[in-house]
């Protein structure tokens, strides 16, 4: 298979998800500074507002939108094509988390938590590939995460629409193989964004509690998001199919690898306050 040439993104759209904050936000810093168009996406319509007044590039557009709603979605991929011509890239950063036990979570909490991190990725690549399919070459880049590689006790919503994820895109990338659109999955660990402290958590769970188990999960990130968006933009921008984010997430692939069906018993000791939903506050 010849080699696919790498993306010259000046002057060329990116289209990030999630942009508002976290992740998307530093994405889109280190994007701009590359001389790339942007279109900015999330449903926090302030942020993106925060984020483009900062962002010195012109041709720039920001685009409020909930991406559990399908229809809007797929009518603002309509607008973004009118805006800009030249759609090169999507990189789908927006995302949750949600804590709580089998016990502890409903049905609903866990079907909300598949619609943001995998219908709302599926639906936005869905709608923009069409324009992506008529650039001379174009890549598509999901953020999934460590959890799609190694499955952890307390965050079974988490782990099921992150594997989900990875599923699409490499069921995707195959799909696409001959033609003109690559695609690509990143796997990021411990990259210190405010997402676990910001996500969600079961209704049953005491928010003490929660609050604990998120704490104790942020503690373990390391990776500055302005290291991890160079990485995951270079990432795009050569058009990898795959990309380890941090040394747990290289650690973690290794350890998947060799021991698919124990490797939590390498990773119980390191996690166990984070996982923990059930001991009360003393």
């Amino acid at each position: 298979m010849a080699k696919k040439q790498h993306l010259d993104v000046r002057g060329k759209t990116t289209v990030i998800t999630g942009a508002a904050s976290g992740m998307g936000a530093d994405i889109a810093r280190e994007l701009e500074r590359r001389g790339a168009r942007l279109a900015l996406l999330d449903r926090n319509a302030e942020g993106l507002a925060a984020l483009a007044s900062e962002l010195q590039g012109t041709g720039h557009t920001t685009h409020a939108v909930d991406l559990t709603d399908d229809d809007a979605v797929f009518a603002l991929a309509a607008e973004i094509e009118a805006a800009h011509p030249h759609i090169q890239s999507l990189i789908t950063c927006a995302g949750s988390s949600m804590l709580g036990s089998i016990e502890q979570l409903t049905m609903a909490e866990m079907r909300w938590l598949m619609d943001v991190n995998l219908w709302g990725t599926v639906n936005i690549t869905q709608a923009l590939l069409p324009a992506m399919r008529r650039q001379p070459a174009a890549h598509i880049t999901h953020l999934v995460s460590i959890y799609g590689l190694a499955a952890p006790a307390g965050r079974i919503p988490y782990a099921m629409s992150k594997y989900a994820v990875r599923g699409f895109t490499e069921s995707l990338r195959h799909e696409l193989e001959d033609s003109r659109v690559t695609v690509g999955a990143i796997y990021p660990a411990g990259v210190k964004t405010g997402i676990i402290l910001h996500g969600r958590y079961a209704a049953a769970l005491d928010p003490a509690i929660a609050q604990r188990a998120a704490a104790a999960q942020a503690a373990m990130y390391h990776t500055e998001p302005a290291d991890a968006a160079l990485r995951i933009v270079e990432a795009t921008i050569a058009r990898r199919p795959r990309t380890m984010v941090g040394r747990e997430a290289r650690l973690v692939d290794v350890l998947t690898r060799i021991t698919p069906t124990r490797y939590w018993g390498a990773m119980r000791k390191p996690l166990r306050a984070a996982i923990d939903t059930t001991t009360p506050i003393a």
